[in-house]
């Protein structure tokens, strides 16, 4: 048992400065299967190098999206580590031999949670899901479902559920995204807009937007070139503006 910030510190260097140099890393699969395990940011962290020896060493992992999925909490949006995660969920979501009804629950999942995350956040996590769409067209089932939302009584998806396969997120839609086109963030409705269009087949490059943060949000609106919008067609003549304002024979707005 490791404390906590040891735990850390060892796993953010553990899949570029430990790994490579190991003779034998399948030496690290207990230490890293049994870290995944912990939960939180530890978890978050020990994704790095599983995904090394997934790839690299040919790793089995039976619940591995399971756990993935459970790793899918209101703070995911919120952790420092959120690029990371959110770099390495893109690569073990890119396989499209992944089944419909485990893509579905993650994009159901993130819609979910996406109702209560900051706009650097959403700015990211929507094309994240649009790409997920482009991969596996079977999901679109989500966006064009006959009827709509108005169809249904009720959600089917059932949040609490830890098994994708059991979440019926292939029977619910994403009116997540659809709420979110009326955010207060200009920029969140455009970007949630978009799944009301037919995507394009090229993946939206969602590399520039995993490091977004909100000072750099708020430093672009702030450097956005102001536009003069009239708001007056006569020239304001008295307190209130009115043809033969008894006001504007006593008083003057100069």
């Amino acid at each position: 048992q490791l404390p906590t910030g040891l735990y850390k510190k060892v796993l953010v260097i553990l899949h570029d400065s430990i790994l490579p140099y190991m003779n034998e890393p399948t030496l690290m699969i207990d230490f890293l299967t049994v870290a995944y395990g912990i939960g939180g940011a530890i978890s978050l962290l020990a994704l790095n190098g599983l995904f090394i020896l997934i790839y690299q060493h040919n790793l089995e992992y039976p619940d591995f999206y399971k756990k993935l999925y459970s790793l899918l909490d209101p703070s995911i949006y919120h952790v420092k580590y959120r690029a990371r995660f959110f770099h390495l969920a893109d690569l073990f979501l890119s396989s499209s031999h992944l089944p419909a009804y485990l893509v579905a629950a993650f994009i159901k999942r993130l819609s979910r949670l996406a109702l209560t995350a900051p706009p650097d956040a959403l700015l990211m996590v929507i094309p994240f899901i649009c790409n997920l769409f482009r991969r596996h067209p079977a999901c679109k089932v989500l966006v064009h479902r006959p009827n709509g939302p108005e169809d249904m009584s009720e959600d089917p998806y059932i949040m609490e559920e830890e098994e994708p396969s059991e979440s019926r997120a292939l029977e619910s839609s994403l009116w997540e995204i659809q709420s979110l086109q009326n955010h207060y963030h200009p920029d969140v409705a455009k970007a949630a807009a978009i799944l009301n269009q037919s995507l394009s087949e090229i993946e939206d490059d969602i590399s520039g937007l995993l490091e977004l943060s909100a000072y750099e949000l708020f430093d672009k609106e702030v450097k956005k070139q102001a536009v003069d919008v009239p708001l007056e067609f006569e020239q304001v003549r008295g307190l209130f503006g009115k043809k033969n304002d008894i006001f504007a024979e006593h008083f003057t707005l100069d």
